[in-house]
């Protein structure tokens, strides 16, 4: 069979054909007597051995090996294209991730263009400084593409930077709030507390709505971050999570100082009052813990707390009874 018929039946052109020949990959059996190649059927088997091994993505120096040498074992050089693969579709991954986010920030011109493309470039810099001024840009009315914010937040370490990209995220609207909700599922603790912590400095209601799911986190320091915020939002579903940070000596200071913000109204101040004074009184409640507690009832105003701390004034724990006592010197008089 002559080289056209060939390459007209195997898909592979003329030059190509030629090409393989110079290499020594596959060589016509026979010359016609007007001196064209001619190629045999072992011919033709070879050349589709030879594509099927390219469709693999071997180098043809490659090929020849794998078809020339007896003692060559597939095994190691199978191993490496899958190790080539996954750094080229890694590759890949990241140029359309980027080119996503570039789309998001929708760009007017090619300044535009280039404008992202240094951000992107500087939130992943090694220098904390060319995070931080990236992260800062959109003070500037320089649009950062909220994916690559919450992926930076996520991975920040600098507190510096990692304060800056939480303000940037806070500035950004409510579209980060569920991506951040997606680091809170992560297997690193320290991923979930810096996705928790720029919820909490993000304005609305879907950030509110995250936060609220987030009390009934599996991570005590999830719901506890997720507590505090809401606190300072005056969500009253905070309350029980806070009544445990108390307890468990946990950000106890802040978690107080919540539950007196929150201890606005009267009945309000009453429903506190009166988780303080049940955890006082549960079996499995410690001496520290009580103390916690009776001292973030100095924090709640109303009857329901002041009669809460005259009848721990003569409680069996001395500690108790002499703050309580102190507490209660403090009130102002009713």
């Amino acid at each position: 069979m002559l080289i056209g018929e060939v390459a007209r039946r195997s898909g592979v052109s003329a030059r190509m054909l030629r090409h393989y020949e110079s290499l020594g990959l596959v060589r016509p059996s026979g010359r016609t007597g007007s001196g064209y190649r001619e190629y045999s059927g072992e011919d033709i088997r070879r050349i589709f051995h030879i594509e099927s091994l390219r469709s693999l993505g071997l180098s043809l120096r490659e090929i020849g090996r794998a078809l020339d040498d007896p003692g060559f074992t597939p095994s190691a050089l199978v191993g490496d294209l899958i190790h080539r693969t996954r750094e080229r579709l890694a590759a890949e991954t990241d140029l359309l991730t980027r080119l996503r986010r570039i789309e998001a920030a929708d760009p007017a011109g090619w300044e535009d263009v280039l404008q992202a493309v240094a951000l992107l470039q500087a939130l992943g810099s090694k220098s904390a400084d060319a995070r931080q001024r990236a992260a800062l840009s959109s003070a500037d009315g320089i649009p950062v593409p909220v994916e690559a914010l919450v992926e930076a937040a996520l991975s920040e370490t600098e507190p510096n930077v990692a304060g800056a990209l939480r303000w940037a995220l806070a500035r950004s609207g409510e579209d980060g709030a569920a991506l951040l909700a997606k680091g809170l599922g992560s297997p690193v603790a320290a991923v979930r507390e810096r996705a928790v912590r720029s919820l909490a400095e993000m304005p609305g209601d879907e950030a509110a709505a995250r936060l609220r799911q987030a009390l009934a986190h599996t991570d005590a320091v999830v719901r506890a971050h997720a507590a505090l915020a809401l606190g300072t939002r005056g969500a009253a579903d905070a309350v029980p999570t806070l009544i445990d940070m108390i307890a468990e000596g946990r950000n106890d200071t802040d978690a107080a100082d919540a539950l007196s913000t929150l201890a606005s109204g009267a009945a309000d101040a009453d429903r506190i009052a009166t988780g303080l004074v049940d955890r006082l009184a549960h079996a499995t409640t410690t001496a520290p813990a009580r103390g916690r507690l009776t001292q973030a009832l100095a924090g709640i105003p109303g009857a329901k707390a002041s009669g809460a701390l005259m009848e721990l004034a003569h409680d069996a724990d001395r500690a108790v009874a002499l703050t309580a006592a102190y507490l209660l010197r403090l009130r102002p008089a009713r």
